[in-house]
């Protein structure tokens, strides 16, 4: 997998491609129909498929103040896109210089000039240009005045309607991660680097790696059942905090797993964990003793639920 920037002309071997078009934060089931499409797409024509995507997102441009609400950083997706079949992921820098792009503009600098494509493949309520000028109906045009096929991929639906980020954070606000896991095909994960504590789980027999939970959607507070992959490949099964420590001052947001049978260093490792399944609130505990009792539960919970 090749990371391409969305600001210069792609190397030549990339142009041609078949282009699949969108935000994919979360990269869910209707991501998933998308880029499909772009890959089936490149290998029936025998060219390269790219995934191109917007970093940052729209709305952290526009609203800057909103919390945070990623369900992705840049380097998953580009792991989840090469295990789509993507050859290359694109990203647009999503500063003012594009924001005040017109739909037109977008399209003879970027999708013809930038990466020459040959085709573009986006989901039917895709949204482009300044002020949202562009939409799949004006891509066709602009596709068909430019020399490139367009193709826009239906949502995919469930019961409760179509499949779409805002229902992944709404289930991981609500404490639901096996809906989002289900919306998702896979559970949501925290990828960060493991940082220095004040190694208080340690004193009482819990060891945990603490990570800053940075630009990602905030789940609900409380232990979770969770599974790592460590640096180095290996899976490990926890049970973890996500939330702010209150038997603890002054309060810190952290998520921090503990993971069962494990002792080692991870200090300054990027790893990444899995929120299987929610366990119970945050609570605030009176004495360590209490705490650890607590936790040795938490943590028999947790194994029982990865277990099954």
């Amino acid at each position: 997998m090749t990371r391409l920037s969305g600001e210069t002309a792609v190397p030549a071997d990339y142009r041609g491609g078949i282009v699949a078009l969108g935000n994919f934060d979360g990269f869910h089931r209707g991501h998933q129909a998308v880029v499909g499409r772009a890959v089936e797409r490149a290998r029936a024509e025998g060219r390269p498929a790219i995934v191109a995507t917007f970093d940052p997102h729209p709305v952290r441009h526009f609203a800057p103040h909103v919390p945070p609400f990623r369900l992705t950083t840049l380097d998953q997706r580009e792991r989840l896109f090469a295990e789509a079949g993507a050859d290359a992921m694109l990203v647009f820098d999503f500063d003012d210089d594009l924001a005040g792009l017109s739909a037109e503009a977008f399209v003879t600098e970027r999708i013809v000039g930038v990466i020459g494509a040959a085709g573009v493949v986006t989901g039917e309520d895709f949204t482009f240009g300044h002020k949202r000028g562009g939409d799949v109906a004006v891509l066709a045009e602009l596709g068909r005045r430019h020399g490139f096929s367009t193709d826009a991929i239906p949502p995919v639906s469930d019961d409760h309607g179509p499949i779409s980020s805002s229902r992944i954070r709404d289930a991981l606000k609500a404490g639901e991660p096996h809906e989002a896991a289900r919306l998702l095909t896979r559970p949501f994960a925290v990828e960060g680097v493991v940082q220095h504590g004040d190694k208080r789980g340690r004193a009482i027999g819990y060891p945990t790696a603490n990570i800053d939970m940075g630009p990602y959607l905030r789940p609900r507070y409380g232990i979770y059942a969770v599974r790592g992959t460590l640096a180095d490949g290996r899976v490990l099964d926890g049970a973890a905090n996500l939330g702010i420590r209150p038997t603890f001052d002054p309060p810190k947001e952290l998520l921090e797993p503990y993971f069962f049978d494990f002792s080692g260093d991870l200090y300054d490792q990027r790893i990444e964990v899995e929120l299987i399944e929610f366990l119970r609130p945050e609570a605030r505990f009176d004495s360590l003793e209490a705490l650890a009792a607590q936790m040795a539960q938490d943590c028999d919970r947790a194994r029982a639920v990865l277990r099954s």
